[in-house]
């Protein structure tokens, strides 16, 4: 199996993911990213450490939107350019996270596989929410979800999404993983 790198990862196409929830034939909105798992993630349990789960959550969506406020070096295009397409002075601020642990999550030298999709789009912000799975055997590892709020620095207020940019993120809007059946 050959293993992409960490620049193929971050500048991979979307492609489309077969819907678990959806008998129709739609395309599922969520975007696939491969982040690597590094050997310094694992804890003494020999798994991924809970904390480093919560950057791999942000690498995931900084691969699938872009980096906000124009931080950091490009390595690829995100898959969904949508926080790289924010005002100068713009952040994303993490609100709140959610982490739902199904299963350890190993450290294996082949990236994690996250697919990221919105599940709420509200007047300044959204929520991201997150599907981690082991990049060997797909085991469903962890569910989470952020919610973000956008703050102009400049005038030291919440940001509201503009139409397009609501309309480019609600292409990628699916169900909560927390919702109950």
């Amino acid at each position: 199996m050959t293993v992409p790198s960490r620049d193929a990862a971050a500048t991979q196409s979307a492609t489309a993911i077969p819907s678990t929830s959806d008998t129709s034939h739609r395309v599922n909105p969520r975007l696939r990213t491969l982040v690597p798992l590094r050997w310094g993630d694992m804890d003494a349990y020999g798994h991924i450490n809970n904390v480093e789960v919560l950057r791999l959550l942000e690498e995931a969506r900084i691969r699938a939107f872009g980096s906000p406020a124009h931080t950091g070096s490009p390595v690829g295009e995100p898959l969904a350019p949508l926080f790289n397409e924010l005002p100068q002075d713009a952040q994303a601020l993490v609100v709140e996270h959610r982490v739902r642990y199904l299963a350890s999550l190993e450290y294996r030298d082949v990236p994690a596989q996250i697919d990221v999709w919105v599940t709420q789009l509200k007047g300044a912000g959204l929520t991201l929410a997150y599907e981690v799975r082991d990049g060997v055997d797909g085991t469903r590892c962890v569910i989470a979800e952020t919610q973000l709020a956008f703050f102009d620095t400049g005038s030291n207020t919440l940001l509201r999404l503009t139409p397009q940019q609501r309309a480019k993120a609600a292409a990628h809007q699916d169900e909560s993983p927390f919702r109950t059946p």
